[in-house]
């Protein structure tokens, strides 16, 4: 197993900003309906726009669970209008891993759950 592997599985069993915000200005959730995969996420909105917090409460496999501890890293600090302009390709390049076109969907599954925001 290679070293980014390992960084997958770690953040499977320990998903970074688990859990869902008692204090919060943004909740969505998103189903993948092909694998049963789920995401909800709680965003806290500072004044000047910029996501302070998050919480995720990710059920699913070992790719969307990482995916979406590791993306919540990534999304603190952001403004909305950042995360607006993320695209798929960019959470694909988070990962660092090959993902298989039957994956796709459970690797993406947190952007599509965030994109929800802005509908």
């Amino acid at each position: 197993m290679d070293l980014y592997s390992e960084i997958i599985l770690d953040h499977y069993k320990h998903p970074h900003n688990k859990g869902l915000l008692k204090k919060h200005t943004h909740r969505t959730k998103e189903l993948n309906p092909l694998c049963g995969d789920s995401l909800e996420i709680d965003l806290e909105i500072d004044k000047k726009g910029k996501i302070k917090n998050i919480g995720i409460s990710p059920k699913g496999c070992a790719i969307s669970t990482a995916s979406a501890s590791i993306f919540s890293d990534y999304l603190i600090g952001k403004t909305l209008k950042q995360v607006e302009k993320i695209k798929n390709e960019d959470i694909i390049k988070m990962l660092n891993i090959e993902i298989t076109p039957g994956r796709f969907k459970c690797a993406t599954l947190p952007l599509m759950t965030i994109k929800k925001i802005f509908n």
